[in-house]
């Protein structure tokens, strides 16, 4: 492996869970192919609509206990020889 944070791509396949590693603890890792950089590799960010939700929790306008969604009401059942649709259109009565 070459100095820094740099890879050729046969030490990249040889040693691919060691470098994603790197890249987990938030390193940036440059592969190179006969000495050239190609491609980099980069942990990935945190996605833009978490933002808004950690704000409205930071401002007491939501609540979140850091476990997931409880989701909605219970599955409707159905019965043998009725269809989806229909239990549908009948829980929408």
């Amino acid at each position: 492996m070459r100095h820094g944070d740099s890879v050729g791509i046969r030490e990249l396949k040889a040693r691919l869970s060691h470098h994603l590693d790197r890249v987990r603890a938030g390193r940036r890792v440059t592969v190179t192919e006969r000495s050239r950089p190609i491609a980099t590799i980069a942990p990935v960010e945190a996605p833009a609509m978490a933002e808004w939700a950690r704000a409205l929790v930071s401002q007491g306008r939501a609540a979140w206990s850091g476990g997931k969604p409880g989701g909605c009401r219970p599955l409707v059942e159905i019965a043998p020889g009725r269809t989806v649709s229909g239990a549908v259109l009948e829980e929408r009565r």
